[in-house]
């Protein structure tokens, strides 16, 4: 089998609590995840175990997706994607750069609140 072929070696299912005991035991590898707001905590964590976690934008993943949208096919198509050689990935945020977008996030929700009721007040 050559370097690019690859077969499941493990199919599992894991509980929140169960991920980071898992990836634990096993040797140094390369992980694939879905980018989106807590994934950015679980690569930092899988990086800390010595991983090599890629984050993907969820639009690029979607193409390898073989059927319905259900966690084991999300799963699967996350794997195949992140073998790829020209995939690209999503930078993993700093807790310090995910702090800052929560408050420029919260700031711009605040403004369109504020101008939702302005406008509302406003209106004959």
């Amino acid at each position: 089998m050559s370097a690019r072929q690859s077969s499941t070696l493990l199919r599992k299912t894991l509980s929140r609590a169960e991920v980071l005991g898992f990836f634990a035991q096993l040797p140094r590898c390369l992980i694939g995840i879905e980018a989106c707001a807590g994934s950015h905590h679980w690569a930092r964590e899988l990086i800390k175990l010595g991983h090599d976690a890629r984050l993907m934008a969820a639009q690029f993943v979607t193409p390898y997706r073989k059927s319905g949208k259900n966690d084991a096919n999300d799963a699967e198509a996350i794997c195949e994607a992140v073998g790829r050689p020209h995939m690209r990935f999503v930078p993993v945020k700093s807790e310090e750069a995910q702090a800052v977008l929560a408050v420029h996030r919260a700031r711009a929700l605040a403004v369109s609140e504020r101008t939702a009721l302005a406008w509302i007040s406003s209106a004959p």
